[in-house]
């Protein structure tokens, strides 16, 4: 691989913690977005899309043709931005098939009505299969289903680059939470595995870095450094003790800040709910008693 095949360029949005990318063919102008960000304002619950529009001005000011739009899942710490950006560009949004798993238990938890949600792939313009290729300009890639997180979690594997969504942290952070509705540990674990048998030459893109114990923002690290280094599972850990692990870590988590709205948006593709008959949109939020 030429070493100036590709360009990446890391957006990164603070209140979120979250990373976001445009991946560039240099050859063709092509490029893909990756996980993108709508601003949300939770005490106002003011949304905008001031991040989205970063990615949008480097976009035409490199002369770039966006020709996707990806979504490692359906976040639950973000909104996505991904459905502005199509209205912006008429770029496809795409994810993993996994997604409609995901509608369905959300569509029961917010009470959706059919007509606000079918639950079968709606609201995205392509959902991928586990092995499934597809390029951007000239680039090659791949997508890999990594669920464990959540049930549509993928990867995408774009000319020995992968970007993994929530399932990996950077090493000295483990791995993602696995207590959400179809979150699972052992699937985790396995996922995981998929990813250790790439090339330890890999280099791995983070979607969120929480800088523990104050260090530097880091998003980049390789498929060797996490084998070796990952404080949840190295490549000679066994599946029962990284269960254990994280099972243990996740009683200890809070609810995330944001996963209503987030949840709610991005099960979606990032469009907002529909507007009532006064012509604002609302978020629900399940109310429980102790």
């Amino acid at each position: 691989m030429a070493a100036n095949k590709l360009h990446i360029e890391m957006f990164f949005d603070a209140d979120s913690s979250t990373f976001s990318y445009v991946v560039v063919d240099n050859s063709s102008g092509s490029a893909a977005i990756i996980d993108p960000v709508l601003n949300y304002d939770a005490p106002s619950g003011c949304v905008s899309a001031a991040d989205a529009d970063k990615m949008l001005a480097y976009i035409a000011a490199n002369n770039l043709n966006l020709v996707w739009i990806l979504e490692t899942h359906a976040h639950a710490d973000h909104l996505s931005a991904a459905h502005y950006l199509h209205a912006k560009t008429a770029a496809p949004v795409a994810i993993g098939e996994g997604i409609k798993k995901v509608q369905q238990t959300f569509k029961l938890v917010f009470n959706l009505a059919d007509e606000e949600l079918q639950a079968n792939g709606d609201y995205f313009n392509k959902l991928f299969a586990d092995n499934e290729s597809f390029r951007i300009g000239n680039l090659s890639a791949q997508v890999i289903n990594t669920p464990g997180h959540t049930n549509d979690s993928v990867s995408y594997l774009i000319e020995g680059h992968l970007f993994v969504g929530d399932s990996l942290f950077m090493p000295d952070s483990g791995t993602a939470r696995c207590d959400f509705p179809g979150g699972d540990a052992h699937i985790l674990f396995r996922s995981i595995q998929r990813i250790y048998q790439l090339p330890d030459t890999t280099q791995i893109y983070m979607c969120h870095d929480y800088q523990p114990g104050g260090r530097e923002l880091k998003y980049q690290t390789s498929v060797a450094e996490q084998k070796a280094k990952n404080i949840h599972v190295k490549a000679d850990t066994p599946e029962q003790e990284f269960v254990q692990k994280r099972e243990a870590r996740d009683k200890t988590l809070a609810v995330p800040r944001l996963i209503y709205p987030s949840v709610q948006v991005n099960i979606r593709g990032g469009q907002l709910p529909r507007a009532e008959q006064n012509g604002v949109s609302y978020i629900k939020i399940p109310l429980t008693q102790k």
